[in-house]
């Protein structure tokens, strides 16, 4: 597993979030991080704020779905890494549950299992690193917001 060297962000760059790890706060999560990309200049509806937020949502959901450990919270990250790429953390404290994208898609019938599918088609790249400085794991995921 690497891990990606990132500069430290300005804090204007930069927004981190704590949630419970409810559904109540996986919607919350994506919310404010729909606002903070609005504020970032990719208003609402548009196409960067429609992946962000979609792709925040289904992190989100899966922390608190399968990363939930009772009593601890999750994180959401956004941080913008150049004007043309904005990438996307959620980290749970479940470090031994990885996710990992099927090669086909799920039949008709299953419930479970389109999400990450989802999160790959609307990012330029995705992975998971284990959690700096705390237990679990972090899913991150860069998404384009400009053509270079």
């Amino acid at each position: 597993m690497t891990t990606i060297d990132l500069p430290a962000p300005h804090t204007d760059d930069l927004f981190e979030l704590r949630f419970s790890s409810t559904a109540r706060g996986a919607r919350l999560a994506q919310r404010l991080a729909s606002h903070r990309v609005h504020t970032w200049g990719h208003r609402y509806g548009s196409e960067v704020n429609d992946a962000v937020s979609l792709i925040v949502g289904e992190l989100a959901a899966n922390a608190v779905t399968h990363g939930l450990v009772p009593g601890r919270d999750a994180q959401l990250r956004l941080v913008r890494l150049t004007r043309e790429r904005l990438r996307v953390e959620v980290s749970d404290t479940r470090g031994e549950r990885m996710p990992a994208v099927r090669a086909v898609l799920p039949s008709g019938d299953e419930v479970a299992g389109r999400g990450l599918v989802l999160v790959a088609a609307l990012c330029q790249k995705w992975g998971v690193d284990e959690r700096t400085g705390a237990p679990g794991k972090t899913v991150w995921a860069v998404v384009v917001t400009a053509t270079p």
